[in-house]
């Protein structure tokens, strides 16, 4: 059985080293909470194996040194998403990601989003803030449509809670094929008739140079004027011009955005100031515990590497997934 030395990049080292040294207690196991310490570590204590949470933004996280680093064999991503990793030669290390540890969380984000808007509640709080009594009706979401760009864990999580719902399931992936709880899957080459079919867009696609602007002019313009786009991918794969244009003209009811081509959003950014636009900070993956329950799902995956066993969640550098 492998015996690899072992580093735990998080901000929450205390708990995932326990974690890790209770389930493997014979490795040596170092902990770094900083992206500027990281390749000091991974040089003094020539690891192989390294967790990796990108816990501070993208900007600084040691992407070369992590993934040239000679020692370095496999590199655990914490979350779902590696377009912070790209690119890496697949012969040299092996990436491998936590998808799944957030899908029903981020599931959970997009059906509470088409509820905010099925139930008009921008326009009753903006009523609320003028202490004015507003005469209004809410909408039932079953019998409406989703189309859901991304049919990975997260996109197959959205596609269960919309059927209980009582919603109509339209999804879109790479190589189509029948999938749960989904009443039609498409290829991404059908997307320009399926934008009109939809009263809610979830886009949970990884952003890849064929998924970046996948949603743009054209799409915007193709949409009901009721749809509603929820975005829990990455920023990138919508157009962010095209989007603020549709909102500010009303082409589209709405949008809940959880990702942004820059994070943090400025300030000064205009979609701040939208009354169409829910606006959250990258967090419809973080609810408590997602940290150590990724920690489990590598220290699982760290049997089958000593074990000399196939890894599961092996990213494909060329697909993202």
């Amino acid at each position: 059985m492998k015996s690899p030395i072992t580093i735990l990049h998080t901000d929450n080292p205390v708990a995932a080293k326990d974690i890790l040294t209770r389930n493997h207690p014979d490795l040596e196991i170092h902990s770094c909470d900083s992206y500027k310490a990281l390749p000091y570590m991974i040089a003094d204590t020539q690891a192989e194996v390294v967790y990796s949470v990108r816990f501070a933004g993208t900007p600084g996280f040691p992407r070369q040194d992590l993934l040239e680093a000679p020692s370095v064999k496999w590199v655990s991503v914490g979350g779902s998403g590696t377009d912070h990793m790209s690119p890496w030669d697949p012969n040299a290390v092996t990436v491998t990601n936590a998808a799944g540890v957030a899908a029903d969380m981020m599931a959970q984000y997009a059906l509470g989003a088409m509820f905010h808007f099925a139930l008009g509640l921008p326009q009753f709080r903006a009523a609320q803030r003028r202490r004015e009594w507003v005469s209004g009706i809410v909408e039932p979401i079953d019998g409406k449509s989703v189309l859901i760009l991304g049919l990975g864990q997260t996109g197959q999580a959205v596609a269960a809670r919309a059927k209980a719902q009582g919603l109509s399931t339209i999804g879109v992936r790479a190589h189509p094929k029948d999938t749960p709880n989904v009443d039609e899957v498409h290829g991404i080459k059908a997307l320009p008739d399926l934008w009109a079919r939809a009263d809610f867009i979830v886009v949970c696609v990884p952003l890849l140079s064929t998924t970046r602007g996948l949603v743009g002019a054209d799409s915007f313009a193709a949409m009901r004027p009721e749809a509603v786009i929820i975005d829990v991918s990455r920023g990138g794969v919508i157009d962010e011009a095209t989007l603020v244009s549709a909102l500010q003209s009303n082409a589209i009811r709405g949008a809940a955005l959880d990702v942004f081509s820059v994070e943090p959003l400025p300030a000064d950014h205009v979609l701040w100031g939208l009354e169409n636009v829910i606006i959250t900070p990258h967090c419809s993956s973080v609810y408590d515990g997602w940290d150590l329950k990724s920690v489990e799902m590598f220290s699982d995956n760290l049997w089958r590497y000593r074990n000399g066993e196939v890894l599961i969640n092996i990213v494909n550098p060329e697909r993202g997934y």
